[in-house]
């Protein structure tokens, strides 16, 4: 099979970008949710122990951790777990800062990869952004699957307020050849409302081109991606997973 890292695809990436319809707006309030006794703690607000980071996994991560925060550090790189997973309940919280700037994809932007595949940005992308009266392309919007799946609902908090996700994943299983035998699924509630129903991706993130799977793989680790905009970075709290194991 080719790999992910020689997939790319020919065309503009305003091509998969996708304007309508635009999800309505819900209120809502993050969920703050303490770890069950089963969970696995990957962040509880003081180290970064159970992350490396994602361009050489025998290096520590090295964002920066105070007040209880983890906040991007957009100097860096994308950070992930040490562990690899495949089926999983996730609990995370996020914040974009309240002296937010920029606009569109460029304000707030940041990232939660469901199964990273390997170094920059390959993987399984859940869309984090400042998606609060910031206009840009619905299926790059907060709780989206980036450039696969709008989200159902808006229910986006202001900048400066907390925010919520709890997802359930289902990693995808392959055929002794390499094709995918069962697609990835993910339910994603953000601020305690649906945002995906048990969606059915159509592969891994592509920036350019349609989604594939192009890849086998089993278990993966979960990412946080240092994106390039230049706005002021996010900060992330009380991140814990429940691992479901392998199908049977």
């Amino acid at each position: 099979m080719t790999s992910l890292a020689t997939a790319q695809q020919a065309g503009k990436p305003e091509d998969t970008e996708v304007w309508e319809p635009v999800p309505k707006v819900v209120t809502a309030t993050a969920l703050t949710t303490a770890p069950p006794s089963d969970a696995i703690v990957l962040f509880d607000g003081r180290d970064l122990s159970q992350w490396v980071m994602t361009e050489d996994r025998n290096t520590p991560a090295k964002w920066k951790v105070a007040g209880g925060l983890m906040t991007v550090d957009k100097s860096s790189g994308n950070i992930e777990t040490k562990r690899s997973f495949t089926n999983y309940q996730l609990h995370i919280e996020w914040r974009v800062p309240a002296n937010i700037t920029g606009t569109g994809q460029a304000r707030g932007n940041s990232g939660i990869f469901l199964a990273s595949l390997g170094k920059g940005d390959l993987g399984y992308e859940l869309q984090v952004l400042d998606s609060y009266n910031n206009k840009t392309y619905v299926n790059g919007m907060a709780g989206s699957i980036y450039k696969q799946f709008i989200p159902l609902a808006n229910p986006t908090r202001k900048p400066g307020e907390w925010q919520s996700y709890d997802v359930l994943w289902t990693a995808p299983t392959f055929k002794a050849d390499g094709t995918v035998q069962t697609p990835a699924r993910v339910t994603v509630i953000f601020n305690g409302v649906v945002v995906q129903n048990n969606t059915e991706l159509l592969g891994p993130t592509q920036y350019i081109g349609k989604a594939s799977y192009q890849q086998s793989h089993g278990a993966a680790p979960i990412k946080l991606q240092s994106h390039g905009d230049k706005s002021e970075p996010l900060s992330f709290r009380n991140i814990w997973i429940r691992d479901l194991g392998a199908k049977q």
